[in-house]
Parts: C-alpha cells; sequence; structure tokens
C-alpha cells in the first residue's frame, strides 16, 4: 500500500526478524522490493508487554527491478546493556539523540559506523545485503554488543527481580501463543 519511494517506519516484535517459514520468505521479499536501510534494536518493554522485544525497521518502497534494492542495512543497537522501566527509568527523547544522529536524516547516504574492532562497544554498524541473504532463514537479528550483565555474575540483580521477569517473559509468550491459537482456529 506505500506508494513508490513511500517510506515507513513499522514496529515489529522480535521474532519477524528471525522466525522461519514465511517469515523468511517476508524478509527476502522486504530485503529485494524496497530499501531497508535502518533496524533500530529496541530495549524489552518499549512497544510491548515487559519481556517483549521490539525493534523499527526503517524502509522506501521501490518499483520492480530484477536487482534487489537494499544494498547494505545500518543496526543501531539501543537494547545491549540498555534498561528502562515504565515507572522508575522512564525513556525520554534525549536518550535517541544518539541514535538520530547516526541515522543522519539530513542525508541517510553520509552515515558512518560507531563499531570498529577498535570500538566493539560501538551501537552503530553497518551489514550489507550479501551478508544478510546468507544468514539461515535471512534472518535480520543480527546482534554483536556483549551483554556486561552476563558477564558480571557478582552484579545480578535480586532473585525477586530476576524471578519478576521471567514471569513476564513467560506472560509475554504465554500471550502470543494464545493469539497464535486464536488465529488458527479462525483460519
Amino acid at each position: 500500500m506505500l506508494k513508490i519511494n513511500g517510506e515507513a517506519a513499522v514496529v515489529v516484535p522480535d521474532n519477524v526478524l528471525f522466525e522461519g517459514g514465511a517469515g523468511a520468505t517476508v524478509r527476502r521479499k522486504l530485503l529485494a522490493c524496497t530499501d531497508l536501510h535502518t533496524i533500530l534494536r529496541l530495549p524489552t518493554g518499549i512497544f510491548y508487554a515487559q519481556g517483549v522485544k521490539a525493534n523499527v525497521i526503517f524502509f522506501e518502497n521501490k518499483p520492480a527491478s530484477k536487482d534487489p534494492w537494499t544494498k547494505h542495512i545500518w543496526y543501531y543497537d539501543f537494547r545491549t546493556n540498555v534498561h528502562f522501566t515504565k515507572k522508575k527509568n522512564l525513556m525520554k527523547y534525549a536518550d535517541l539523540k544518539e541514535f538520530i544522529a547516526c541515522y543522519h536524516p539530513e542525508n541517510r547516504f553520509q552515515r558512518k559506523e560507531t563499531w570498529s574492532e577498535d570500538n566493539p562497544y560501538g551501537r552503530w554498524r553497518k551489514f550489507t545485503y550479501k551478508e544478510i541473504i546468507a544468514r539461515d532463514k535471512t534472518g535480520l537479528d543480527i546482534f554483536w554488543l556483549k551483554d556486561d550483565s552476563l558477564a558480571d555474575l557478582d552484579n545480578l540483580p535480586d532473585p525477586d527481580v530476576l524471578a519478576g521477569e521471567i514471569v513476564q517473559n513467560l506472560e509475554a509468550g504465554l500471550d502470543s501463543f494464545k493469539r497464535i491459537l486464536v488465529g488458527l482456529r479462525n483460519a
């Protein structure tokens, strides 16, 4: 429904980036028929229930072509080692300043990576179409930053916090399965 050269930013849950079958087919089609140029990886609970990870995919619709339109996808990992809550630590517009600067809305063709082998903590990184299409199921769930909480076992959250997060993840998963079941019953 998007006009040729029309631009879109769509919020999608993580599973859209990696599920097989129809998901892989849709991703290959999206890479071929649009210029899918940016993926913003968001912390858990920003758009969906706590425990559900979301992404914003940015693309421009293109006319039919024998060659794929997507040449590179830029990723901004605003998820790894970033934590927000709905009560004590709300995400604010100012938290997205670095992403906006990296996105370079004035001219997205003048972007520069913040990640490099010398700077492995850079959140802004580019991957080529060939790298992505070669991935299992054309998976777009790419990550490269090390999660500090996994390395620092002495500073794990309290057990009640961990238990609460596990419950939230299980409830979010159960809600997803319930929606799938309703869809199957209505099909």
